[in-house]
């Protein structure tokens, strides 16, 4: 159930009645008449611009159609007035059984209520974290693995089918910097002094990897050139890194559905192959770039090169995808992957990059666009910083990392439910500060507390209930009688459920699951003033002493809203309180 849409269908066949009536034309465009809530609760619960976007293609003024529109909606049962605003806005307010009626469909459709069909099964690959298999995930790869699971199950909710994807980046020579990095622990295994320079990784996690390569390999690698072991240690390296990276995000609940190897595309053709079927679109040339902007003239060679024509596909430039020296830039075997994504007939592509990844939007954006010919959208988001602080001062390098802070030291700091939370409580692209003291604060000012404390509370009701011979299952709170619910705090915590469905499709559509986050605060925050109210009106309180019936339809509300908390908790990968501690 979806009441804006239903409200939407009623004011489309009122509009339809003006158009039999004559009022309006035939053949007008519904599309982008909508209904939402209006920019202030005063006004009204609902409001429409079917006026607005008709009044040009009808000919007619916004305000004539606006107060058409609202004498046959005046008519229908579920509507107690709808007045006229401005230049043609027009306001609706609704009957109270409305509201009351929502709060037994919510508990008949469980956390189901807000699910959507909005998605209709298409196909769309999420692909994320993807960091180098060279260490840790750090604190930047936390935001990014929880932004993208979260939205991945987002859409999942929303009807789409989705894949998790984790591209591992084993084909540079950051590997090899690793498989070296491993040497100097396996020989430390073996007694030896060792010093880590500056083109190593010096981190402890690489102790216990250099131990089990010399149980395993004993002393077969010591005193050896760099030719006999590079290659062998470099795969059993990137194994145990990758090892680490699972673990770390199972750490956060995060399961990924694919791996792909950046080593796969190399040797197999499958780089080839993408970049001749740009060829055969005309895409690819034999051409020398102009220099980069602030480079002078003597700083810069003239270099023929094998370049992708991607400003043919909204990019600034033309990109280089062979060396004048025949080996392949970093963006061949980018498009190549793309290319293999592409070919497995996802209906939409989504890559998650860090914000230091900017510049590699509108080339990837490009190289999609062409490979698909336009048929395959690929949304790339970004994730900006994330900035740490513990007792009021930036919260130091890990010790075990080496020269970060780890994912899993925020994790065993604070919980995976408090880091997911935490994580989305800003939209993706805007700079993150955590703090570790405020974030495990029970206040209002910690998001993650005060919905948590609203799930919490209603569970205790239920409990209390319980304990007083009160039935508070579902089936029975839905058949409760609704009409005590008058009240206008009760009435505006309803119309927040109802809220409910609508931002799922917004959220899903614009690719923005910290709405959910904002959404599930602004529902708590009604709970909690309801529960506040109950302190003054003893006809407010979840149990009416003496009165099952009506505790039950009290009751039925908070049951309510802790289902829509749980539903929400649950596309962010959080798990609902039952108590707090």
């Amino acid at each position: 159930m979806n009441l804006f849409t239903d409200i939407r269908a009623l004011v489309v066949e009122k509009l339809d009645d003006l158009v039999a009536d004559g009022v309006l034309p035939a053949g007008l465009d519904y599309a982008n008449v909508a209904v939402e809530p209006p920019r202030d609760a005063l006004h009204g619960d609902m409001a429409t611009n079917a006026a607005m976007v008709l009044a040009k293609p009808a000919k007619s003024k916004p305000r004539d159609i606006a107060e058409a529109l609202a004498a046959k909606l005046a008519d229908d049962p579920r509507i107690t007035n709808a007045e006229v605003a401005g230049p043609g806005f027009l306001n609706m307010r609704l009957e109270a059984s409305i509201w009351q009626s929502l709060v037994a469909n919510v508990l008949e459709q469980g956390t189901n209520y807000g699910q959507s069909n909005v998605g209709q099964g298409k196909r769309i690959n999420v692909e994320f974290v993807s960091a180098n298999p060279t260490g840790p995930l750090h604190v930047g790869h936390t935001r990014g693995a929880v932004f993208g699971d979260a939205l991945s199950s987002l859409l999942g909710y929303a009807g789409y089918d989705v894949d998790r994807e984790y591209y591992i980046n084993d084909g540079g020579a950051q590997v090899d910097v690793l498989a070296r990095s491993v040497y100097l622990r396996y020989l430390e295994a073996h007694g030896q002094e060792v010093a880590f320079e500056d083109e190593t990784y010096p981190g402890e996690y690489l102790i216990e990897v250099g131990q089990d390569l010399k149980d395993e390999k004993g002393d077969a690698y010591v005193g050896q050139s760099e030719s006999v072991w590079l290659s062998e240690i470099r795969e059993y390296a990137s194994d145990k890194m990758m090892d680490l990276i699972r673990a770390d995000l199972a750490s956060l609940g995060i399961k990924m559905d694919v791996f792909f190897s950046e080593k796969s595309l190399y040797g197999t053709g499958l780089i080839e192959a993408a970049l001749k079927s740009l060829e055969d679109k005309g895409l690819i040339y034999e051409g020398v770039l102009e220099p980069p902007k602030g480079k002078k003239p003597e700083d810069w060679e003239p270099r023929v090169q094998t370049l992708f024509k991607s400003t043919e596909h909204g990019d600034d430039v033309d990109r280089p995808v062979k060396k004048s020296d025949g080996t392949w830039t970093y963006f061949a075997p980018d498009i190549a992957y793309h290319y293999d994504k592409v070919t497995r007939g996802y209906d939409a592509l989504i890559d998650i990059f860090g914000a230091d990844h900017g510049g590699y939007v509108k080339r990837m954006k490009a190289a999609v666009s062409a490979l698909s010919d336009s048929k395959t959208p690929l949304d790339i988001k970004l994730t900006q910083l994330v900035k740490l602080y513990k007792n009021g001062e930036p919260f130091k390098m890990s010790k075990r990392a080496g020269t970060f802070v780890t994912l899993r030291d925020v994790v065993e700091q604070v919980g995976p439910d408090v880091a997911r939370f935490v994580m989305l409580t800003r939209k993706n692209d805007a700079t993150l500060d955590f703090d570790f003291d405020k974030v495990l604060e029970q206040s209002r000012d910690n998001p993650v507390f005060y919905v948590q404390y609203a799930h919490a509370r209603i569970r205790s009701v239920l409990r209390k209930a319980a304990e007083q011979g009160i039935a508070v299952d579902d089936a029975t709170l839905k058949a409760a009688d609704l009409s005590n619910l008058a009240h206008e705090s009760e009435i505006n915590v309803a119309k927040k459920l109802a809220e409910w469905p609508r931002l799922v499709e917004i959220a899903a559509r614009t690719h923005e699951p910290h709405r959910v986050a904002f959404y599930l605060y602004e529902l708590a925050s009604e709970l909690h003033g309801l529960w506040n109210k109950g302190n003054e009106l003893p006809e407010l309180r979840f149990l009416q002493e003496g009165n099952a019936a009506a505790s039950q339809s009290k009751i039925a509300l908070a049951r309510s809203v802790a289902v829509v908390i749980a539903a929400g908790l649950g596309i962010l990968g959080v798990t609902p309180a039952e108590e707090m501690r």
